[in-house]
C-alpha cells in the first residue's frame, strides 16, 4: 500500500468515526430537546399551582379567620 493508499484509509477511519460522533451529538441534542420541552411544561404548571396558591381562598379577606380566633 503507498502512502497516498494509506492516508486515504486513514482519513476513511477518521471520517467514520466523526460520523458516529456527530450521530451520537445529535442524539444527546434530542434528548435535551426534549428534556427541556418537559422542565418548561413542568415550570409553566408549577407557576400556575403557585398562583392558585397565593391566589386561593387565603388571599380573601372575607374567609380570613378572625384574629380572636
Amino acid at each position: 500500500m503507498d502512502a497516498v493508499e494509506q492516508r486515504l484509509a486513514d482519513l476513511e477511519v477518521r471520517l467514520t468515526f466523526i460520523d458516529d460522533t456527530v450521530q451520537a451529538l445529535a442524539a444527546a441534542d434530542a434528548e435535551q430537546a426534549m428534556r427541556i420541552v418537559e422542565l418548561e411544561r413542568l415550570l409553566h404548571l408549577l407557576r400556575q399551582e403557585l398562583q392558585s396558591v397565593r391566589l386561593g381562598p387565603a388571599s380573601d379577606p372575607q374567609n380570613e379567620t378572625p384574629p380572636h380566633y
